[in-house]
């Protein structure tokens, strides 16, 4: 490897929080990083031109570019994040031949793009049968991506939460007066967030809880605007934080709340559940190797209120649930510490990178 330091290609959007912090726990874990990307973020990285109006094409036509990148800086290791896009972007430009490909999947990639088109099918199969390695955060994910194509070697490894963030877990679960509930998913149409607002609006105007929901996503306008029509001032919407205040944030709160209609395993929620919150979410395949009755709340998609009555059950009987949450808690330290998961990326890698070299 370089000089005894695994040097990383990463292709990614920019723009990402996910990115920018895989990224930088890289480097802090000794990895050479060099990260590419056709998107403007703010985090370093070299700007792969956009070629042509047509935004499906941008991957395809930047294939050369990335292959005179790679003969240039000579990765051990590509790391494409997304794998109908970064992943196929990486199969196009033919770099296999020069280093090992370990894709990361990030759950729409493959359970929502692919049945776009016939097209975007192709793509993402092409994409997954030219990794050598894919990193799913579920079982149920990595499945998915077998149905699409067959796949070399895979592994479940979750994003999880930092380590140093479990500090924040409440100390307390007992529940606050109103109930305080958190909603930390973009207002994209994929996580449904105005029929929680729908089907919680008579609890919130009789004064029993608040809603808390994120200034992001594209629908954020007419989210807000009718949200607030239903229940006022009770609906209540942050700005991004950096990343360890938005921890202490969200940790505040005693429930995490979600009706995303698909999903893998959320990193949002498995980082409340290290926070303390109670989880409840849409009844979801992507949702249950983390939640079931037995640990959080479930109900059916689109059901006010089965929604509700869990809510409602909550708020009467004052119950804190306090052998869930000290049992959430023991799974994230087990399986989903981010520096970790990151580590054991590090290893997977490493070793193709050797025996590549070998």
């Amino acid at each position: 490897m370089s000089k005894g330091r695994l040097h990383v290609m990463v292709l990614a959007d920019s723009r990402s929080f996910h990115t920018e912090r895989y990224v930088a726990e890289l480097r802090r874990q000794g990895c050479k990083v060099f990260v590419a990307s056709l998107e403007h973020g703010h985090m370093h990285h070299y700007h792969l031109r956009k070629r042509g109006p047509i935004r499906q094409l941008h991957y395809m036509l930047a294939a050369t570019e990335v292959r005179e990148l790679v003969h240039r800086i000579r990765p051990d290791v590509i790391n494409p994040h997304f794998a109908s896009g970064y992943g196929f972007l990486a199969a196009v430009a033919g770099v296999r031949t020069l280093a090992p490909i370990v894709t990361n999947l990030w759950g729409s990639d493959i359970l929502l793009v692919p049945e776009k088109s016939v097209f975007h099918r192709r793509k993402t199969a092409y994409a997954l049968s030219q990794s050598d390695f894919l990193a799913g955060d579920s079982q149920y994910l990595i499945d998915a991506a077998a149905k699409i194509a067959p796949l070399k070697k895979s592994s479940v490894i979750p994003w999880g939460i930092e380590s140093s963030f479990l500090t924040f877990h409440r100390s307390t679960y007992k529940l606050t007066k109103p109930l305080r509930i958190i909603v930390p998913r973009p207002h994209e149409k994929v996580y449904n967030n105005l029929f929680l607002v729908r089907a919680l609006a008579p609890l919130a105007n009789d004064g029993l809880l608040e809603l808390t929901f994120p200034a992001a996503g594209s629908l954020l306008g007419h989210f807000t605007l009718h949200a607030r029509s239903m229940i006022g001032d009770r609906l209540h919407i942050y700005e991004r934080l950096p990343r360890d205040r938005f921890m202490e944030f969200m940790a505040a709160h005693d429930v995490y709340l979600s009706s995303a209609l698909s999903d893998s395993s959320p990193a949002s929620m498995i980082e409340a559940m290290g926070l303390g919150l109670l989880p409840i979410t849409a009844d979801i395949p992507g949702v249950r190797e983390w939640l079931s009755n037995d640990n959080g709340f479930l109900y059916e998609p689109y059901n006010e209120k089965a929604l509700r009555n869990i809510v409602e059950w909550l708020i009467r009987n004052d119950d804190p649930k306090d052998t869930w949450r000290t049992a959430n808690l023991e799974r994230v330290k087990r399986e989903a510490v981010f520096e970790n998961n990151v580590a054991t990326m590090i290893r997977i890698m490493s070793d193709l990178a050797a025996r590549r070299q070998s």
